[in-house]
């Protein structure tokens, strides 16, 4: 049977921000669940992708097995398998191909044409191949995949204005920022989005902002080159009164800032918060205290995307250049199922012209020998050529299989080796 191309997604197009923290996959989880859909399902390609807006898995087999890996993805998570299979969406075939793209190049990002997403992309890659599980399918996909991004990029304005979390996040900051008077910014965590955070308050000229990490070093070496000042990550929450605005981006498993934290601050000194992690490491909790004011990341997306409006028009441009791919991709797919029976039928026809060769060489002189080599060497490549061409027109018309089977009654190439 012909492996096929299978997509499994979660999403918040599917589910809420509390059902995709309680399956989001670290580094180390992404790599476990990618040994196991090997070890249980026999399966060698495969990549597992998890963001804050998703978590998805993208696999090559010959069965159906996404109803199973579901469960295998709530085992691993300690999540009642029934909660999640509800909220799934599955794509086969060119339409998965199809979805990949659209992903990769931000088109069903909460932020429309979100930059984050091809760094996660490739993140999600190197993983599978740290695991061994990129074989020829997945390597070939994602180098598509990077190539789209490049065109799109270069092609189109769908990328132009505030296309991250990190720019939505700073301009949902300065839709209040006018209510304060000279307000004091803490930004918490310096992971992928705190970085990007970090980086476009200083594109956009903040010098008012302090920036607190678990691994002290990692933010002093940053703060070196934008020039910020740095918080001890252990004094954060006894210095959390001085700072009216707190962007949090940390990983953690129950939140960081919790109703006990804030309650006895004052209303005047932390007034704003903004949590962009998943698991959240704000409790919602803390604004039921009278001046504290939460956005959680949905509200940063959705608020982001009435600003990027105009760059839907974009949309058509970088679905044209999906589509080119996702044939081309296809193609190529095709011609991976007829390359076996390709290499047995020139096996088949260089045995014959080897057992032919071998009947009159030894009444040849060398210098004929050699002719007599190339002769049939080059008689043999224009043999091959018309069926090769047929194949692979044939796969384009979905008909290989036929074609296969009557080269595989014609030469017998069940016996031939590949």
């Amino acid at each position: 049977m012909t492996s096929q191309f299978k997509v499994i997604s979660i999403s918040y197009k599917t589910s809420s921000l509390e059902l995709r923290e309680r399956i989001a996959l670290n580094e180390d989880e992404c790599k476990a669940l990618l040994l196991k859909v090997k070890d249980v399902f026999g399966i060698s390609e495969a990549v597992v992708l998890s963001t804050c807006n998703r978590t998805e898995i993208y696999y090559l087999a010959d069965t159906d097995c996404s109803i199973d890996m579901v469960k295998l993805l709530s085992a691993q998570k300690g999540v009642d398998s029934t909660l999640i299979l509800s909220h799934i969406e599955t794509f086969s075939e060119e339409k998965g191909l199809e979805y990949v793209f659209e992903v990769a190049t931000g088109l069903h990002s909460q932020v429309i044409g979100d930059l984050q997403i091809p760094n996660q992309i490739k993140n999600a890659y190197q993983w599978s191949a740290d695991m061994d599980m990129a074989g020829p399918f997945i390597h070939r996909l994602m180098h598509s995949v990077f190539f789209v991004n490049k065109r799109v990029v270069q092609e189109t304005g769908f990328r132009d204005g505030a296309a991250s979390t990190s720019y939505a996040t700073v301009e949902t900051m300065e839709s209040f920022l006018h209510l304060l008077n000279e307000p004091k910014i803490l930004v918490l965590g310096l992971g992928e989005i705190g970085q990007d955070v970090v980086k476009t308050l200083n594109d956009k000229g903040y010098t008012n902002f302090t920036v607190a990490n678990r691994t002290h070093a990692k933010a002093e070496k940053l703060s070196n080159s934008l020039k910020f000042d740095v918080l001890a990550f252990e004094d954060v929450k006894t210095e959390l009164k001085k700072f009216d605005i707190v962007i949090s981006s940390i990983r953690t498993e129950e939140p960081f800032i919790d109703l006990e934290t804030v309650k006895d601050l004052g209303h005047k000194s932390v007034k704003y918060f903004v949590d962009l992690s998943v698991p959240r490491s704000i409790s919602p909790d803390i604004q039921t205290v009278p001046g504290m004011v939460l956005y959680d990341l949905d509200e940063i997306q959705v608020r982001a995307n009435r600003a990027l409006e105009g760059r839907k028009s974009s949309i058509p441009a970088v679905k044209n250049i999906i589509g080119g791919a996702v044939t081309d991709f296809g193609d190529w797919s095709n011609q991976m199922v007829v390359s076996p029976t390709i290499q047995k039928l020139k096996g088949a026809l260089e045995q014959i012209r080897k057992e032919e060769m071998s009947k009159y060489v030894k009444s040849l002189s060398e210098e004929e020998a050699v002719k007599m080599d190339k002769i049939t060497s080059s008689m043999m490549q224009k043999v091959i050529k018309l069926p090769v061409l047929q194949l692979k027109a044939a796969c384009k018309r979905g008909e290989a299989e036929t074609l296969i089977d009557v080269l595989n009654d014609l030469f017998d190439l069940e016996k031939v080796k590949s």
